[in-house]
């Protein structure tokens, strides 16, 4: 792995939700997922809203429009998250 690998930004090309499990495929074809009781505003929404997560800002931020929540992509991978 070079150092140009290490600095790129990470991009998802597909996000979804089960079960309150937020699931990200990356462009690297890496899967990676978190509980949604991780961030405050996600952990009280509502399973319609939570469904709703669409990628920003071509794959690097994960956004709920109608919870107004955005979260990076890097974020999740450094384990950003506001709850234990």
């Amino acid at each position: 792995m070079n150092t140009t690998d290490i600095l790129a930004e990470p991009i998802a090309v597909k996000a979804w939700v089960e079960k309150r499990t937020v699931f990200i495929e990356l462009a690297d074809q890496r899967m990676i997922s978190f509980p949604a009781n991780r961030f405050k505003l996600l952990k009280d929404a509502p399973d319609d809203l939570l469904n709703n997560v669409e990628l920003r800002l071509d794959g690097t931020v994960l956004r709920w429009e109608e919870i107004d929540e955005d979260i990076s992509v890097r974020g999740i991978l450094l384990g950003n998250f506001q709850l234990p």
